[in-house]
């Protein structure tokens, strides 16, 4: 049937109440052959919604001819080719904000989870082998020295939660902030000064493999590196390469280059903590995530300056 708004991915409970209610929705993993809806109902979508992790593709895009906007419920729109938007006339939202502190949270969380192996301890219990013996000794979190890469909204709120910790904290952007910590003009410089590094960076084609070989040398067989912003960040095989070589004592990643597909090598490392992107999923962050995202649609339809555009 021909529906108003296209959904490309679920949002929380609450939310899919709201949207379904207000709007005549067609759920896109529900479309059986979606080469025929296409051709049948495309035009009369006006409004895409959709998650950061999955954007929209640009074959998608010119099949809806009277698309307006793209609402992303998620703070990253790098899946979002935002020149054919522009070019297009259509919209771009996103949900800045809301989701900054959970994911400060998790990042935290994700460092002091690898340096201290809480899963592996877990899984130490569960496998009934304490009785055999202590487990091997984890790494020290607190009094280390920090690296952030992208100093926005999301890295200062990390920073802010290591000043905690008693060690030192620096970061590289694209230019140096009001901030009280140390500001490094390259990444290979942060990674040398750094012995655990955490990509807070946002997605895209200027920051694809920005971690690649070098920076990860620069890092060093003592060094950490924490992901939860995207995969592509990371040069993923680089990544692999170093972990199993002793060149990098270990990492904790929430995000991967082919998600949902982590190569079994990766889930193989003993020194690796992997994480299926949820460094937002709270269900605090993802009722306001929805509540953003329609009120960016509730906006759009009546003619109304849009909450958060980014086109």
């Amino acid at each position: 049937m021909s529906a108003q708004v296209l959904e490309l991915s679920p949002i929380i409970a609450s939310g899919e109440e709201e949207l379904h209610r207000t709007y005549s929705v067609c759920r896109w993993p529900g479309v059986s052959d979606p080469d025929a809806w296409l051709e049948r109902d495309g035009a009369s979508v006006r409004a895409v919604v959709t998650g950061g992790h999955l954007g929209i593709t640009n074959e998608m895009m010119q099949r809806l001819p009277s698309l307006g906007i793209v609402a992303i419920a998620g703070v990253g729109f790098d899946r979002v080719d935002l020149e054919m938007a522009r070019a297009r006339g259509v919209r771009v939202t996103n949900t800045p904000n809301v989701l900054t502190e959970d994911v400060a949270d998790f990042a935290v969380g994700l460092m002091i989870a690898t340096l201290r192996r809480i899963q592996a301890g877990d899984d130490y219990i569960r496998n009934g082998r304490w009785p055999g013996g202590e487990m091997e000794l984890a790494r020290k979190v607190s009094g280390r020295r920090y690296g952030i890469i992208g100093l926005g909204r999301i890295g200062q709120a990390i920073a802010r939660r290591l000043q905690g910790f008693g060690g030192s904290i620096a970061y590289t952007d694209v230019k140096p902030q009001d901030v009280p910590f140390t500001f490094y003009p390259t990444l290979v410089e942060l990674a040398g000064a750094s012995d655990i590094l955490i990509v807070a960076a946002a997605g895209g084609p200027t920051t694809r493999n920005l971690v690649g070989r070098d920076v990860l040398a620069a890092l060093g067989p003592n060094g950490y590196l924490i992901n939860v912003a995207r995969g592509s960040i990371v040069d993923q095989l680089a990544l692999v390469e170093a972990l199993q070589q002793g060149q990098l004592a270990g990492a904790g990643l929430d995000v991967f280059a082919d998600e949902p597909n982590v190569p079994d090598v990766l889930l193989k490392l003993s020194n690796v903590t992997v994480t299926p992107h949820v460094a937002s999923a709270t269900v605090e962050a993802r009722e306001q995530m929805a509540r953003l995202m329609l009120d960016n649609l509730a906006a759009f339809f009546a003619g109304k300056p849009l909450p958060t555009p980014v086109v």
